[in-house]
């Protein structure tokens, strides 16, 4: 559920790196935490920390990004043992600061520095007062970034129902468990330590680090799951905090991707009605029979792939990913457009790939990370965002289905995923069914995130959200308690911030100024066309 992506045809391959020193911040440190077991842990090399900014060392980088690091445990039952650096970066504050406010642009899986590096100018009003910080969390992008090679293409396979082989439950089950193993052979150490209980960890180390008492957050889409943990996790630590695009903390994987696969059809939908108004529409201009056009494109590239500038194959799933992303803002629908013609007309991926894509180097390679320190840019995996977004929602569901379970019911999945969309419904349950062979995940969070106690948050829900339904909004503001303060925004797009004048404005005068707009307020569609 990525927040938003650059609507740049492609990423900037920029290699953000940092330098980091310790340095002793005074008495009064959180020297010791809890850990799941219940014994206390020193961590208190950790919060002794202070980033050391530098000029990022990537030429095309913005000139006022400064990028850094922070170091966490590897494994915060086990601070003694290995450790992780997160990539960090910032603009700022152009007058007089107040600290710093961390953004988490959503996925899970999202890479944060890439994303301010190229489209930072919508937070650019938050420097007024603040330092506008990101991070690639733990897993993603530069920090230690989990793989699964071809593992997400056995997973792929596994349920696909035009295949003789994946009408045996038996067989889909063995594929299953091999695509587990292949991500855990690629992914390195990090996979059994990532998830947002401990992301959230980090965060409050990060909070630390960079010489704030109290943390102010804008998280976006899956940021907004992060902030809610740590609101439950460190409730005096919580600062100004605003979730904008609120994900679930009750429902199972199964539930959500029904709801996101019906969102995105919706959402695909609209793109259609749009783009036949073009004679250069690369599914026609007849909006009747533009859908099923869409349908048949992904099942074609499915059974005859087009081969990549890596030399791997670029499927209609793959296809399915990156129209998923692009379709979560109007503004990204003309360079969608252009996209799928370049792939259509030419063979060339390189356009679509772009939106998708959740690094710039070679599919996964077995051993090239796990050493804990930051990963060149070009050494982050084409997968990374994928093989993210699963491994961090594996690790936040206890949901596991048995082997026989899977077995009876596998038909009647792939029925109500084929229902809820065409396009993403295969995509979405390959998703779900990829927790399959993976430890069980945390209660944590479905458990123990309620009525928190922190200070007054800010909750925004768009109404015609295609990936985190206005639903969710109002389910977590109850199980938060009275700290939620909602905010409904009647237009369309996932999240609010960027599309909506009014919510832009609203969000701001909260983290600059602590005005909080009263519970259940909302705000009216802006009237812009889509270019």
């Amino acid at each position: 559920m990525l927040a938003r992506l650059s609507s740049r045809p492609a990423f900037r391959r920029c290699a953000f790196t940092g330098v980091l020193t310790l340095a002793l911040l005074g008495a009064g440190l959180p020297a010791l935490a809890k850990t799941a077991d219940g014994p206390q842990a020193d961590l208190s090399r950790f919060y002794r920390q202070k980033v050391k900014w530098a000029a990022c060392k990537d030429p095309d980088a913005p000139k006022d990004l400064q990028c850094g690091k922070v170091t966490v445990p590897l494994d915060y039952a086990k601070p003694g043992g290995g450790t992780l650096d997160l990539a960090l970066a910032r603009y700022r504050a152009t007058g007089k600061s107040r600290g710093s406010v961390l953004l988490n642009f959503g996925g899970p899986g999202g890479a944060g520095v890439r994303e301010l590096a190229s489209d930072g100018k919508d937070f650019m009003d938050l420097t007024n007062g603040y330092d506008v910080v990101t991070f690639d969390p733990r897993g993603v992008g530069q920090s230690s970034p989990v793989s699964c090679g071809e593992g997400s293409d056995q997973g792929s396979a596994a349920v696909d129902e035009d295949t003789t082989e994946s009408s045996d439950p038996k067989v889909v089950l063995k594929q299953l468990r091999k695509a587990a193993a292949t991500c855990a052979k690629y992914s390195g150490p990090v996979l059994p330590h990532i998830g947002t209980v401990n992301a959230s960890r980090d965060l409050d180390v990060m909070r630390q680090a960079l010489g704030d008492k109290k943390l102010n957050y804008l998280g976006f889409s899956y940021g907004t799951r992060l902030g809610a943990v740590y609101a439950a996790q460190f409730p005096k630590k919580v600062g100004r905090l605003v979730l904008d695009g609120v994900d679930t903390l009750t429902e199972p994987l199964s539930e959500q991707g029904i709801a996101g696969a019906e969102g995105q059809q919706t959402a695909l939908e609209d793109f259609l009605n749009w783009c036949v108004q073009d004679i250069a529409c690369p599914f026609g201009t007849d909006a009747r029979s533009a859908p099923d056009r869409a349908v048949q494109l992904v099942r074609s590239l499915d059974q005859d792939p087009v081969q990549t500038d890596f030399g791997d194959p670029f499927s209609g799933q793959g296809l399915v990913g990156s129209i998923s992303q692009a379709l979560y803002s109007k503004q990204m629908w003309p360079t969608l457009e252009r996209a799928i013609a370049s792939l259509v007309e030419d063979g060339d991926t390189r356009a679509i790939m772009a939106f998708s894509s959740g690094g710039t180097g070679l599919p996964g390679l077995p051993g090239r990370r796990g050493s804990g320190g930051i990963v060149d840019a070009q050494d982050v995996p084409l997968d990374n965002l994928p093989a993210a977004l699963m491994a961090i929602n594996c690790a936040d569901d206890p949901d596991r289905p048995t082997a026989e379970q899977i077995t009876r019911n596998l038909d009647g999945l792939r029925a109500q995923y084929e229902e809820a969309s065409p396009v993403f419904g295969r995509y979405r349950l390959t998703e779900v069914l990829m927790c399959y062979g993976r430890p069980r995940g945390t209660d944590y969070i479905r458990d123990d995130v309620k009525n928190v106690g922190s200070p007054k948050m800010l909750l925004v829900g768009t109404r015609g959200d295609p990936a985190t339904p206005y639903r969710w909004t109002v389910e977590t503001a109850q199980r938060l308690g009275s700290s939620a303060v909602v905010l409904d925004n009647k237009g369309e797009g996932h999240t609010g911030y960027a599309p909506s004048k009014c919510v832009h404005t609203k969000v701001n005068d909260f983290l600059l100024y602590g005005s909080l707009p009263p519970s259940g307020s909302s705000c009216q569609p802006d009237t812009a066309e889509v270019p």
